[in-house]
């Protein structure tokens, strides 16, 4: 039996709140995160990006570790300031850890932390007009393409991470 890449995508998230300002649904934002986790690794497998090989997508979908942290804007200034030199609260951060496997199948894989600003999410999605959900989890996409490699510098890097991000997000329900 050939198992679909839903089924093989055993890749364990961890999601937690270091806010106090706005009050969330953990549980939910888990569900959100895992879901999109399941499509994130569907749509590269499935058209595997020039930087990335298919083999190693397949062994992080199966047995790599991402975590969300949700934080304040005050905190997340913080860390834009401390990591990237702008002295500003932004809404996503996003630290990549390892894209490559340890050495052994036992050693923990670590590939990345994304970190949201819930309190920016919550301002965009009202400017946007659509719903907070919806606007995490473009946030969430957004930081787990960014820990994958994926940047939008130069027009042709926006155009594929931009595109991926929108297929991505319809394949899991979070459409516009």
């Amino acid at each position: 039996m050939i198992k679909t890449v839903e089924q093989q995508v055993s890749a364990k998230l961890t999601v937690s709140n270091r806010q106090r300002r706005l009050s969330v649904e953990l549980k939910q934002i888990e569900q959100m995160a895992d879901k999109l986790c399941v499509a994130v690794f569907a749509c590269l497998i499935g058209d595997t990006p020039e930087h990335l090989e298919q083999q190693m997508l397949e062994d992080m979908a199966e047995r790599g570790q991402f975590s969300l942290v949700l934080v304040s804007d005050r905190q997340i200034r913080t860390l834009n300031k401390d990591w990237m030199g702008k002295d500003k609260p932004t809404d996503v951060l996003s630290f990549p850890l390892s894209i490559d496997p340890p050495p052994s199948v036992e050693l923990p894989w670590e590939v990345g932390e994304i970190v949201i600003s819930v309190e920016k999410a919550q301002e965009q999605a009202i400017d946007y007009g659509h719903s907070f959900e919806r606007e995490m989890a473009f946030l969430f996409v957004h930081g787990m393409l960014h820990v994958l490699g994926f940047d939008h510098m130069e027009p042709k890097e926006e155009k594929e991470m931009f595109g991926r991000q929108k297929q991505i997000l319809n394949a899991a329900g979070f459409k516009r």
